[in-house]
């Protein structure tokens, strides 16, 4: 645990917190900050600061949580639809860096669901682009 970690200290008791299940290896609790009712987080017990560091099984091991607890979300909650949401990086949203996963629970009715995409779905990137950048990421993923 890193003593300065926010979801460290929730993990400990030492910071107050929503539990939501707890396994040998992931905590889950509310997010404060909620997209919409019901929108909570996972985590390694074991310290990783993000997507980069984390321990293969402890990523799996929180993937198989959030699956668990979004597929009760449905019933639980009468939610329509789950979003699982990893932020790694400050460019990309993350504001805790301690690695986590968002579920976050989808409403049709949305006084109960603020969330808003950031981006247009069904609008088609150039193409041309799209084979360049499959091709350099098949490369980086052939040379290491």
């Amino acid at each position: 645990m890193s003593q300065d970690c926010l979801f460290c200290g929730i993990i400990a008791g030492d910071v107050p917190g929503a539990k939501v299940a707890e396994t040998e290896t992931t905590f889950a609790f509310m997010d404060i900050q909620p997209g919409s009712d019901g929108h909570l987080l996972v985590v390694p017990k074991r310290h990783s600061t993000d997507l980069r560091d984390i321990p293969p099984e402890d990523l799996a091991d929180v993937a198989i949580e959030s699956k668990r607890i979004a597929t009760h979300a449905f019933e639980a909650w009468g939610a329509e639809g789950v979003n699982l949401l990893n932020c790694c990086g400050e460019a990309a949203w993350q504001s805790v860096f301690h690695f986590h996963m968002h579920v976050i629970p989808r409403y049709r009715d949305k006084s109960r669901d603020r969330l808003r995409l950031p981006f247009e779905p069904g609008v088609r990137g150039d193409a041309a682009l799209i084979e360049d950048l499959a091709a350099s990421m098949r490369s980086a993923l052939d040379a290491g």
